[in-house]
């Protein structure tokens, strides 16, 4: 790239970035989800429709030597539908930068460089947030009320950080947010709570949750709507479908192997589920590390697909993850999980294929990255959670 242009820099983004972002988002964004199968079948329209089989097939049974033969049935077969989620990630690039480029083409290689690798970091941390949460969007509920604040009181900042737009909303049911499109500006933690500091005055009730700008309701189908205990779940009940019902062994306490092991075997026995992969907070994770230290046994590690590392039970790793909920760990069975999409991640073009577009009123230029997936597991009875673990 001697000289730059809008179409040599579209050229750069479609060529050689494209490849390495959807690579990185799709192998290094999560351990869990470089272990997912994803896959562009059950895609119909806008939704995924897929069938899933519970239960074994009762045409077998052991008779008589001159008896009737089993009657004759079927899989037992269940209709999951939900609808394909809009991921986005934006990138913007001055129309002064793109005219520096003519004379110096490497400081715009430079720039480019930096505004991929903030996309990326972004990209990374949202879809990791959202493998956690229950598809709603919320991030977090507001512990005070405030009045033209700056500075409001929240319950964790483990799903924020700084430069995320967010809504506010008077509860997770509302249709219109109470607040629009303010920016988190940093966050503040003391011992007596946290608090997230915002560009601009706010009013807000205690209860109040924060959504990502425009996501309510938008986000993928992520751990916290397969274990939540009623609702429904890819348009079925669960209280009508008792085989979508994940499992939890709450109130654990100190963690142990036996602890681990029991809640493994209970998805195998009743779900016959092969959990394969344990994430945890990172607490759970020094706890387990501690157990491991009091017994005198040593701190196995294993190497992901990803390059991640992990300590293991078993030969199951055991991967922390600033996104899990304190004093909890996930057992999971990957194999049971399957990103379905409409494609791979793809930049989003104009009629005449052009991806850099002028954003109107100002002298900056906006690319940006689409795909439109949802995360389905085919046997949410097989999963388990340990809950209310004592972390270290």
């Amino acid at each position: 790239m001697s000289t730059v242009t809008i179409t040599n820099a579209e050229n750069a983004l479609k060529s050689f970035y494209l490849d390495v972002v959807a690579h990185q988002l799709n192998m290094e964004s999560n351990p869990f989800y470089a272990m997912i199968k994803q896959s562009e079948s059950c895609v119909y329209g806008k939704e995924v429709r897929k069938a899933a089989i519970y239960g074994v097939n009762g045409g077998i049974s052991a008779g008589s030597e001159a008896g009737d033969l089993p009657g004759a049935t079927g899989n037992n077969y269940a209709q999951f539908v939900s609808t394909l989620k809009n991921l986005y990630g934006s990138i913007q690039i001055s129309d002064k930068a793109i005219r520096a480029g003519e004379s110096s083409a490497g400081a715009f290689v430079n720039l480019l460089n930096a505004e991929m690798d903030g996309l990326l970091r972004s990209a990374k941390f949202n879809f990791s947030r959202m493998l956690y949460g229950d598809g709603s969007g919320k991030l977090c509920t507001i512990s005070a009320d405030a009045s033209n604040a700056k500075k409001i009181g929240v319950d964790s900042a483990r799903n924020l950080a700084a430069g995320m737009v967010v809504d506010i909303y008077s509860s997770i049911s509302d249709g219109t947010p109470a607040v629009s499109g303010v920016t988190i500006t940093g966050i503040e933690k003391t011992a007596s709570g946290t608090s997230v500091h915002l560009d601009r005055t706010v009013t807000a009730s205690k209860n109040s949750v924060m959504v990502m700008q425009g996501s309510k309701g938008n986000e993928i189908t992520g751990l916290e709507a397969i274990f939540a205990d009623g609702g429904e779940l890819y348009g079925l009940s669960k209280q009508d479908n008792a085989w979508l019902k994940a499992y939890t062994y709450a109130n654990a306490g100190d963690i142990t192997d036996a602890k681990i092991q029991q809640a493994i075997d209970f998805v195998e026995e009743n779900a016959g589920s092969k959990v394969d992969i344990a994430l945890c907070s990172y607490g759970v994770r020094r706890a387990y590390a501690a157990a491991l230290e009091a017994s005198k046994r040593n701190v196995n590690v294993t190497e992901l697909e990803g390059g991640y590392k992990a300590i293991s039970y078993a030969g199951m790793p055991i991967v922390a993850d600033r996104f899990v909920p304190n004093g909890t760990m996930y057992l999971l069975s990957s194999g049971d999980f399957e990103l379905h999409q409409l494609c791979d991640w793809r930049w989003l073009e104009g009629e005449n294929g052009g991806i850099l577009r002028q954003i109107p009123g100002k002298p900056v230029f906006g690319a940006t990255l689409v795909k439109y997936a949802e995360l389905m597991c085919t046997r949410p009875g097989g999963q388990a959670r340990i809950t209310g673990i004592t972390e270290a």
